[in-house]
């Protein structure tokens, strides 16, 4: 669907002047708003890609840190750091792919695809952290033995690295930063327990202390997923975004002094920030092309403060409306 042609009413004979009026309009909207989402995109496209780097470095230092200290955790975790790194290099890479220009057939770009790695990586993080439980189970009943001093430093090392990066990301708007800094996050608490961990066993021996800090991260990990897996199905499911209101954009429209009523309203997103709407908008009276032009725009420019970013309108009259029901 082309950024503007629909929304000239089908039943309008005279619709192919008014449409040359205000493309120019629409044309300019549409470039604020595209402008303001390529500088967003390509924020997130550089957030990625410095959480990447600095994931992998450190993968590759506690590679050779488990090995010196003889740490079980510590090569587990560059294990799964290691995993990280895989679907932070694929979301770093969706990113980019996701603002790749409208083709005949991706009519609306190439969004979802950043949508897609935000599904993958959840799907990553709670294979992962079911791992974690499964092995810290293990660990209730088979203490291993670590270079207590070596996990410490690491452990410092550890949230450093990565407590950087999740800020960085937080700083992000997609949802894709999003569900790539939960992996950073889980990153942080793991070395917060070795940090403690390290502290305990190092003082008192207390080897039980590590598989029991592992289990509530785990969990509280998982819940997280669980949000947002439902926030990704919602969008998948051309569900209503959480902070749009449709309730008042229903009344705002209807305030318009032209619209007695409005049916087909629907809004959805395309990948948790960009939200397209539709609506059919009905007016008493048959108006005139300069009349729809002005209405059409009147209403456009009271969705972008709604948080519309692809608002498509038809404006039609009480008669042709006939039969339809006036709900959304």
């Amino acid at each position: 669907m082309s950024e503007h042609h629909s929304h000239i009413h089908r039943h309008d004979p005279t619709a192919q002047s008014p449409h040359s009026a205000h493309t120019a309009h629409g044309d300019h909207a549409a470039h604020g708003n595209h402008t303001a989402h390529g500088a967003h995109g390509a924020q997130s496209g550089r957030n990625l890609a410095v959480a990447f780097l600095l994931n992998l470095s450190f993968c590759l230092i506690e590679l050779i840190g488990g090995l010196l200290t003889n740490s079980v955790a510590i090569l587990s975790d560059a294990v799964h750091d290691l995993g990280d790194s895989i679907s932070l290099g694929m979301a770093w890479y969706m990113q980019r792919f996701s603002r790749r220009k409208a083709t005949q057939t991706y009519s609306y770009g190439y969004k979802r695809f950043a949508l897609l790695s935000a599904l993958l990586n959840s799907v990553i993080l709670f294979s992962g952290s079911i791992f974690v439980l499964i092995e810290s189970s293990k660990r209730f009943f088979e203490p291993a033995e670590t270079h207590a001093q070596g996990m410490f430093l690491l452990a410092i090392l550890g949230v450093a690295v990565n407590g950087y990066a999740v800020l960085r990301l937080k700083k992000g708007s997609s949802l894709n930063e999003r569900v790539v800094s939960l992996h950073l996050l889980e990153d942080v608490l793991g070395w917060i327990a070795v940090l403690i961990g390290s502290v305990l066993m190092w003082i008192f021996n207390w080897t039980i202390i590590d598989p029991i800090l592992s289990v509530g991260i785990a969990v509280y990990i998982l819940l997280h997923v669980y949000r947002n897996f439902k926030e990704v199905f919602r969008i998948f499911l051309q569900g209503t975004p959480e902070h749009v209101d449709v309730e008042k954009v229903r009344q705002q429209l209807l305030s318009l002094p032209p619209v007695k009523g409005i049916h087909d309203l629907h809004v959805w997103s395309m990948d948790g920030e960009y939200v397209v709407l539709t609506v059919h908008l009905v007016v008493s009276k048959t108006l005139t092309s300069e009349e729809r032009v002005a209405l059409r725009s009147e209403t456009r420019s009271l969705l972008s403060t709604l948080g519309i970013d692809h608002p498509t309108i038809e404006v039609e009259s009480e008669v042709e409306s006939e039969g339809c029901v006036f709900s959304c």
